[in-house]
């Protein structure tokens, strides 16, 4: 047996719907709505084939993590776009860079990457394969 593939995850966070609008903002996912087994309407955030499931903090759908808490996932995310024009929408959002871009190592790869938080403070690291050129902060 072996993992074939990815299919999603959950970030707990304080507001789902402030949380899904920054994503689908300033990552240009998608928002979606769907019925859970228990027929609540849950929130989650689509892009590629994957989703986030987002969990309101306190009221977390089981089962959950041991501690599930807002601002406490790091990931990391490749862009299709330059990382210098992706900079400036970002600076023209107010959303500050906290480092970057820097070289590292991906899953498949050199990447370049630069670091922001969302608004519950978890770390996104946002990404371009080496290949594709990072392009510059500016």
């Amino acid at each position: 047996m072996k993992v074939r593939a990815f299919d999603h995850m959950v970030l707990t966070v304080a507001d789902p719907q402030a949380t899904s609008d920054w994503y689908a903002r300033v990552l240009g996912m998608e928002p979606i709505s769907f019925e859970a087994v228990d027929g609540t309407t849950r929130l989650a955030l689509k892009f590629g084939s994957w989703k986030i499931n987002l969990h309101k903090a306190g009221a977390e759908y089981s089962p959950h993590a041991t501690r599930p808490a807002p601002g406490s996932a790091d990931l990391c995310f490749l862009i299709d776009a330059d990382l210098g024009d992706f900079a400036v929408m970002l600076l023209s959002e107010g959303i500050e860079i906290e480092e970057g871009p820097v070289p590292r190592t991906g899953a498949t790869g050199p990447i370049t990457s630069m670091y922001l938080r969302d608004p519950d403070g978890n770390l996104l690291e946002v990404s371009v394969p080496d290949a594709m050129g990072g392009g510059a902060a500016p």
